[in-house]
């Protein structure tokens, strides 16, 4: 049996290495004419933390600045999509991957994830992965492997090129 992707789910979490993934989720779509889910997951912070915020900087103050910051980073991501389109394009055609909706959740990464994959029906999850320490290369981030363990759908991981 040939499996159908249909539906992509792109976890970023915005650094150089998941920008680069993008573009394996955007030739997959292209591909299969799937549908990219873009997910960004803001980590909780803890309780403590958001009642001190909250306590110097007033609930309303601080509800303007989550909505600010998931909106500079919905605008990154859009950013970051019409970067690739032109990178790939050169100019001659546009961009075929479809991207459907653009997910600013927060909660643990690898829990919002999962639940994310199975509440948007994803076929596959495509994530890059770094290592770290002296193990690099051979380690993946522990997000990616954590995704990679628990997922009941196939995990796609991309580190970036050596440079």
């Amino acid at each position: 049996m040939i499996p159908e992707i249909k539906n992509i789910l792109y976890a970023t979490d915005l650094s150089e290495s998941a920008r680069h993934c993008f573009g394996y989720a955007a030739s997959l779509s292209e591909r299969y004419g799937a549908t990219i889910t873009i997910l960004h997951v803001l980590e909780d912070l803890t309780p403590s933390t958001v009642i001190r915020v909250r306590e110097i900087m007033g609930e309303k103050q601080w509800l303007e600045l989550l909505e600010r910051n998931k909106q500079q980073i919905i605008d990154k991501i859009h950013k970051r999509i019409e970067e690739l389109c032109q990178d790939a394009s050169n100019g001659k055609t546009a961009c075929n991957f479809q991207v459907g909706d653009i997910l600013i959740p927060e909660g643990p990464a690898v829990a919002t994830i999962l639940e994310t994959a199975d509440k948007s029906g994803a076929d596959i999850i495509v994530m890059g992965t770094h290592g770290y320490g002296t193990f690099k290369e051979a380690l993946m981030g522990s997000t990616a492997r954590r995704v990679v363990r628990r997922s009941p759908v196939p995990v796609l991981t991309v580190r970036l090129p050596q440079e």
